[in-house]
């Protein structure tokens, strides 16, 4: 027997205005000219009200609204006896909960808006689940009821017994300084409830940092601080809400492996991770959300850290014969064909360059770059990648006589700061007007970055992730001949960072232009790179851009500074971080292949 559907209805509090229109949804829908109350939405409301038992999901409301407030989804009914949570009528809902385990690190993969925080915040005990009875929610007693006969049952039964304690490092680390005062010491010693701040402060590099006052500590500091605050306190329950945003390879790598260290037989580890190569290296066991960003998110079973992470990048789960994502993220990496013949078509070229900036000094070896080719700058945070660009950018003078070609420049800068006062459709308008209304623009760039759906939303009101999206577009549509992009992945999730890389390298190619990037995702990095920059040196004090040189070269290079490997996965060909002195570990270090092409 086909499973019964069963609607969800969300209306979407922002986008909805009945004061504004004339209630297109109400007048047009069949139930109402039936004369029952499907949709009720009167000038005096602050939101239309759907009711989901009445819907018969036509989809003439979807339409009929002016400002796309409306979505709805037709849901398979074994679905509904697995509804978790709702916060109200017309809002978002999850189905299922990832199954924590002791001893074992578990991690959370799937979009923004799905649920991941949602999920947290019940597992922690900070959110009650109401099992989708969100006007009249179940008792405790009742909710272990519900978690009969499953590992969770167990872990909720010592949640409200007050077993556990949870301790959660946010996902948005720059709202700390609002909410705490005072030094990042003072802050440290009042937390160590464990005795292991010194060995915690090395591991996150906080030395530098620790007479400071909180508010003055930039994204990557604070990031480490939060990670530190975790780390040092007593709790069974430990959950890290994105903790390698900021940071460079090198302090991912550093943060993961004191992630690890917390765990012990009776602790439980989760972590949500948009990294790839970061989750896998640091989880034992995988769950990934799907389902439909703002409007439900559906928890899968645990599995294995490589099978988890394929069924994420494949859209398809073969446990439950489900297709979630119409196409499948593989990372094809080529190496370019002729070397020689991109030699004679390299065109432009840059001098050898000194910058000097307070105590900090920039060593930049000449280089010579072609069209349709993208060059990855590596390096740790502070060795000068940014001070780069914006000499390339004309933004900066060097120290030196030499002068930098005048090319057309493009730049996104790495911090986006919101200014504009009008919605994303009119900053384009101002900003790249022939480029967002060309046909092949709207192709590469827009759609793929689902511009689109956010064009009518104020600018000042975008999310991190929005914000990044509008941040490249714009970038990409002002004519240059240089495009130079400073962290693209930033705030956006697993499957946004590799649309994102997959649009910057189509445009490139398409448009036969230049960029330069600063990336620390090394899955977007190497998908990404034609050749490769490496920085040398010591971190905000003396520094060296190397030249160019080829991917697997240069990679070589900068693994061997950060001590270590990588191998290809042979599904989908995404690169995979060793687990440290593993066999293959050993194996590739004592070859001198730090970073693996072939699969």
């Amino acid at each position: 027997m086909a499973d019964k559907l069963t609607r969800i209805a969300i209306v979407n509090s922002d986008r909805c205005k009945p004061k504004k229109c004339k209630q297109e949804c109400r007048r047009s829908c069949p139930v109402n000219k039936m004369g029952k109350l499907c949709i009720e939405a009167t000038p005096a409301d602050k939101l239309a009200k759907i009711s989901e038992e009445l819907c018969i999901g036509c989809g003439i409301c979807v339409k009929k609204c002016p400002f796309s407030a409306i979505v709805i989804i037709n849901l398979p009914s074994n679905l509904e006896k697995d509804t978790t949570h709702r916060y109200s009528a017309n809002s978002f809902k999850l189905h299922r909960l990832p199954v924590p385990r002791q001893g074992v690190v578990l991690g959370l993969v799937g979009t923004n808006g799905i649920g991941k925080s949602t999920a947290l915040k019940i597992l922690s005990g900070k959110l009650q689940p109401n099992l989708g009875q969100f006007s009249n929610p179940p008792s405790w007693q009742e909710i272990l009821t519900h978690f009969r006969g499953s590992e969770l049952q167990n872990y909720f039964t010592k949640i409200v017994e007050y077993d556990l304690k949870a301790c959660i490092k946010p996902q948005y680390v720059d709202q700390i300084p609002k909410a705490v005062k005072g030094t990042v010491n003072g802050m440290l010693d009042k937390k160590n409830e464990m005795g292991v701040l010194e060995s915690v402060c090395e591991q996150f590099d906080l030395a530098a940092v620790r007479d400071r006052n909180i508010e003055d500590l930039s994204g990557g500091e604070l990031q480490r601080f939060a990670c530190a605050v975790v780390c040092i306190q007593r709790a069974d329950i430990y959950m890290f809400d994105e903790p390698s945003s900021y940071l460079d390879v090198k302090q991912r790598l550093k943060a993961a492996s004191a992630i690890r260290q917390l765990l012990n037989e009776d602790r439980y580890v989760i972590v949500v991770e948009h990294d790839l190569s970061v989750l896998d290296y640091l989880s034992d066991f995988i769950c990934c959300l799907y389902g439909v960003p703002g409007v439900y998110g559906v928890v899968t079973l645990p599995s294995g850290v490589r099978e988890g992470i394929n069924i994420f990048l494949d859209g398809f789960i073969p446990s439950e014969n489900l297709r979630f994502r119409e196409t499948s993220l593989v990372f094809k990496v080529s190496e370019t064909a002729d070397t020689e013949e991109i030699k004679r078509m390299r065109r432009y070229s840059y001098p050898k360059m000194s910058k000097k900036l307070g105590s900090f000094e920039l060593d930049v070896q000449s280089g010579e770059f072609t069209d349709s080719e993208i060059i990855v700058m590596l390096g740790e945070n502070g060795t000068g990648k940014t001070t780069f660009i914006r000499l390339m950018a004309g933004h900066l003078a060097p120290d030196t006589d030499e002068t930098v070609p005048q090319l057309n420049i493009s730049y996104k800068p790495q911090k986006i700061s919101p200014k504009f006062p009008g919605t994303v459709r009119q900053l384009l308008h101002n900003k790249i007007r022939d480029s967002y209304i060309h046909p092949q623009f709207i192709t590469d760039v827009m759609k793929p970055l689902q511009i689109e759906n956010i064009m009518d939303q104020e600018v000042l009101n975008l999310s991190g992730g929005e914000l990044q999206r509008v941040a490249i577009t714009l970038s990409l549509g002002q004519p240059a001949d240089v495009y130079l992009i400073d962290e693209p992945s930033a705030y956006l999730d697993s499957e946004q960072r590799i649309i994102a890389a997959k649009v910057i390298k189509r445009f490139i190619l398409h448009a036969k232009k230049t960029a330069f990037v600063v990336e620390h995702d090394f899955i977007m990095a190497t998908y990404l790179a034609d050749r490769v920059i490496v920085f040398e040196g010591t971190p905000s004090i003396k520094t060296q851009a190397n030249s160019p040189t080829s991917l697997l070269l240069g990679m070589n290079q900068f693994l061997q500074a950060l001590e270590i490997t990588f191998r290809r996965d042979s599904e989908n060909y995404r690169p995979r971080i060793n687990k440290k002195n593993s066999v293959k570990d050993v194996e590739q270090k004592s070859s001198g292949k730090y970073f693996f092409l072939e699969t």
